[in-house]
């Protein structure tokens, strides 16, 4: 089958959809298993790596880029985010996916779509206290992406450690036959995790950002040494956090793994996360312990 249209022209490696009905004729070619890799497109490294691993379990991988309104709340980067398809589909023909889903809003969200996927608990915490209606509009748009790409596996970043927590639990929850693999976080040689709202940094900015991966590992060391008291944790990240004058915490969290609930003591699986306000941006990092 040869490459659907897009914007600046069909690639010679690389088959695009930007529609449902191109969607489904280029599935029904795919030998499986299917991988999917949900993406907002400004690919980097972070997201190459998902491909790599997808590559390597799947028989056919599938890209989809989209940048999800509903995500978005008011003031937020909507419009500013980065989007760079053609860049973006040089590289997945690069890195050798079968098929790229491209498409836009209303291919998504169709005129009168009036339906949401509420996560419940999990996306009301952290970044869902943060951002109202984030995981909302997450979960809504992986749920419509599982339903037209039909993946065997969808492959997420570990830095956006809260996101692949709500979408497994949508997945539990709505019996979607769809495995979920997190791939651990690509960063900088500095320990910076790959973001593609990294490019709104300044330089002095950037020099600061890998303070996030310094409370990160702070944090982790402490517990490879013993230290259990999750207070005492959350203290050591921010104690890392203030020698940085550019880096403002929203917060620090040390939470149980599978419901994001605060602990007290670390005595299972756990998620180290943290969200910094930075002049031109936020990030978020996280790292898993126990």
């Amino acid at each position: 089958m040869e490459a659907v249209p897009h914007p600046g022209g069909p690639l010679r490696g690389v088959r695009v959809a930007s529609d449902r009905a191109s969607l489904a004729a280029a599935r029904a070619t795919l030998a499986s298993p299917v991988g999917l890799v949900p993406t907002m497109g400004a690919l980097h490294a972070g997201h190459l790596a998902l491909i790599e691993r997808a590559r390597r379990e799947c028989a056919s991988v599938v890209v989809s880029i989209f940048v999800n309104p509903t995500q978005f709340g008011p003031g937020e980067d909507f419009e500013r985010y980065p989007r760079t398809l053609e860049a973006d589909l040089r590289a997945c023909e690069t890195s050798g996916v079968d098929l790229v889903f491209a498409p836009d809003v209303a291919t998504m969200y169709p005129p009168g779509h009036t339906t949401s996927v509420d996560p419940g608990v999990p996306g009301t915490v952290l970044e869902g206290a943060a951002r109202p209606g984030h995981f909302r509009g997450v979960a809504t748009v992986v749920t419509i992406l599982f339903d037209l790409v039909r993946p065997d596996l969808a492959y997420f970043g570990q830095k956006d450690g809260q996101q692949a927590i709500v979408v497994d639990r949508v997945v539990r929850d709505l019996g979607m036959p769809v495995g979920l693999v997190v791939v651990p976080t690509v960063r900088d040689p500095d320990g910076l995790a790959l973001s593609s709202r990294n490019a709104y940094l300044t330089p002095a900015e950037r020099a600061s950002a890998p303070v996030l991966h310094r409370a990160l590992r702070a944090a982790a060391e402490a517990f490879e040494r013993g230290e259990r008291d999750a207070g005492r944790l959350r203290s050591l990240m921010r104690e890392v956090l203030s020698g940085e004058p550019l880096a403002r915490p929203d917060y620090v969290s040390v939470a149980d793994r599978a419901t994001l609930e605060e602990l007290a003591t670390v005595d299972g699986p756990a998620l180290l996360s943290l969200a910094v306000r930075f002049p031109s941006v936020r990030l978020i990092d996280c790292w898993p312990i126990g």
